[in-house]
């Protein structure tokens, strides 16, 4: 018999078993079955190395003439024990045994005369390396002695090492597929009642409202406001606060029975959709919300009696599009809170908010055509050394009349009102010439700038940063350019092209808000980025939330897999940090660290922050001093 055509004759259809492989089970049990039927080995099997006391091998595929041989076998990978099989897990090389008979018991797991009547005259056992790691066994019978010559083990050997290739592989993929669900079901569902989250909820009213349309039906919203939840989070904690909304989710879902649409939209908001539905049926539901969801609720050894304020809308009467039609029942809500039945039909004839948006739109104008916006920064530190590695830029504004307005305000307002390339070209000049004032005081401290999707498709961008750094003579490692994962995924090919042109200049470049843009780990591969920044949702919640550890974790492992750093954004506490620390996380930035801060008082605050800021190289001049 030509044992080297066999063997290759079994690893080429092993080779293909791998192609088609779809979970570990059935691989492992077709390669087993390959083995015997197609190559004519006596039997095969796969045992994976368990970490136990004992140190178990635990057989999970097998094929051949093995009847009874798993049933009374004993198999260790333990040191003294267990025959070839536990000699190449424990070493790491593969072993052959080519006549079974010159095996002195108890080396082996059965008696030789067992084995012997089972057909076995000759074993070879193959470690399975496993990411790195010895993980299992591959053993292969043979009916006749001698049958393993050199050429023969060789291509055995390396179909084990296609074989524990291919292992890796399908876990990997099992890791992926679990982190990808779990950022899905975060995408769409609030962690903390498993409800469906504002963005679920406005997505199935759209599409509710295009199937009333079509059918020329109404429907009804109404937007409950749990009262006392900031009260209580405030006094007795966010975790007392918590289990109240808990309560009341359980509590509205019952109530609102199979048919209505229930959906967490707001930190203490939850949202009804009834379909084919009038204010009749909508204010019937909301009187009784009112008076059966507010009994007591024991909170942290105290009952408390919570109360809730409804704002009904309808469609087509109050709005026509989901954003229209939340915005008014939560303006209802509020309207009720000063009511005795605590729930009310929408009573806006002309949109206030509409009007403020409009207004707020022209002086935001105004307000970037004459440099009327504020420069603030917030610190990014190494969690390794605590020393200050960079700083991200943000952008404020402060209204004559209205104060401080919300940030995530007035970037919607620039989005809607055309203004985010003017209100970006605002904030690169602004940072280039804060940084040059660093660099001009000796400070090197890397300042980051966000681009969005509408930057990525300036034609000027790249011109314009160009200009930038010849105006100013930075050197190109203290600017810094984050671009959001769902602003790549907008135009992948296009953001490909410019993000290589950027980093052409000398640039870092970071993914920011990593895990909600659902890019593919092929294209991630492409783009010539330095570091991953995980969102923030994530971090906040990896403490108390599995699948948020998770998609951290994973997030840490892959960017350092890819040679990459990783920033985490939102870390609020020091069990965040140490939590970040563990995991070999190499950057921090969020309200432990530093508070966002006017540009102008950095120096300031950094000299009398418990971090240190890193020096250039070769500057060994004390932070304070420079």
């Amino acid at each position: 018999m030509n044992y080297a055509e066999r063997a290759l004759r079994t690893l080429s259809a092993g080779n293909r078993t791998l192609l088609r492989a779809e979970d570990e089970a059935s691989l492992l049990q077709e390669m087993c079955q390959v083995i015997v039927e197609l190559g004519g080995y006596r039997m095969a099997w796969v045992g994976f190395a368990e970490q136990d006391e004992g140190k178990t091998l635990r057989p999970v595929a097998h094929r051949g003439f093995e009847d009874g041989f798993f049933d009374i076998a004993h198999f260790t990978w333990a040191e003294g024990e267990g025959g070839p099989t536990a000699q190449a897990v424990r070493t790491g090389k593969p072993v052959v045994v080519q006549d079974i008979k010159t095996v002195v018991a108890p080396h082996l797991p059965v008696a030789i005369t067992e084995a012997i009547e089972r057909g076995y005259a000759s074993v070879v056992a193959f470690p399975l390396i496993i990411d790195g790691q010895v993980g299992g066994n591959l053993t292969i019978f043979a009916a006749e002695t001698d049958a393993f010559d050199e050429q023969e083990v060789g291509l055995l050997g390396e179909m084990a090492d296609d074989l524990a290739f291919g292992i890796g592989t399908l876990r990997m993929r099992a890791r992926h597929r679990e982190a990808e669900e779990t950022i899905r079901r975060m995408a769409y569902f609030d962690t903390l009642t498993a409800l469906p989250n504002r963005t679920s909820a406005e997505e199935t009213l759209s599409t509710a409202i295009e199937f009333a349309r079509s059918q020329h039906q109404s429907l009804a919203i109404l937007l409950v406001k749990v009262g006392l939840f900031q009260e209580i989070s405030d006094t007795l904690g966010y975790r007392e606060a918590d289990q109240l909304l808990r309560e009341m989710s359980r509590r509205l879902a019952t109530l609102a029975g199979e048919l209505p649409s229930i959906a967490r939209v707001g930190e203490d908001e939850f949202s009804l959709l009834l379909r084919n539905a009038g204010a009749e049926t909508a204010c019937r539901l909301a009187q009784r919300i009112v008076r059966e969801a507010c009994d007591s609720v024991a909170v942290n050894g105290l009952m408390i009696d919570p109360h809730v304020y409804i704002g009904v809308v309808l469609f087509p009467g109050h709005g026509t599009t989901p954003e229209a039609l939340m915005r008014r029942a939560k303006i209802a809500a509020v309207q009720s809170r000063r009511t005795v039945a605590k729930y009310g039909l929408y009573q806006g004839t002309a949109d206030v908010e509409s009007t403020r948006r409009l207004t707020l739109m022209s002086d935001l104008r105004r307000a970037i055509e004459q440099d009327e916006l504020l420069l603030y920064c917030q610190p990014k530190v190494s969690i390794a050394s605590r020393e200050v590695c960079g700083a991200e830029a943000l952008v404020r504004w402060r209204h004559p009349q209205h104060g401080m307005v919300a940030t995530g305000e007035f970037i919607a307002l620039a989005e809607r009102a055309g203004l985010i390339m003017p209100l970006t070209r605002w904030v690169l000049e602004t940072a280039f010439r804060q940084s040059h004032t660093w660099y001009e005081q000796g400070v090197r401290c890397p300042l980051s700038v966000n681009l969005s999707a509408q930057d990525l498709r300036d034609p000027r961008l790249i011109d314009r940063i160009v200009g930038l750094f010849a105006t100013w003579a930075m050197p190109p490692e203290l600017v810094q350019f984050e671009l959001t994962e769902s602003a790549l995924m907008e135009d992948p090919a296009g953001a490909l092209d410019t993000m290589a042109r950027l980093k052409a200049l000398g640039v870092e470049l970071f993914v920011d808000d990593f895990g909600t843009g659902y890019s593919s780990l092929s294209y991630l591969q492409k783009l010539p980025v330095d570091a991953l920044k995980i969102d923030q949702s994530f971090v906040m919640s990896m403490l108390t939330n599995p699948g948020s550890a998770i998609i951290v974790r994973s997030t840490v492992d892959l960017g350092h897999n890819l040679g990459l750093g990783v920033v985490a954004e939102g870390v609020e506490s020091e069990g965040l940090w140490e939590g970040l620390r563990a995991l070999g996380c190499d950057t921090a930035q969020g309200h432990f660290v530093g508070m966002p801060i006017p540009a102008d008082q950095f120096i300031e605050w950094e000299a009398h922050s418990p971090w240190r800021l890193r020096p250039a190289a070769g500057d060994t001049t004390p932070a304070i001093a420079r």
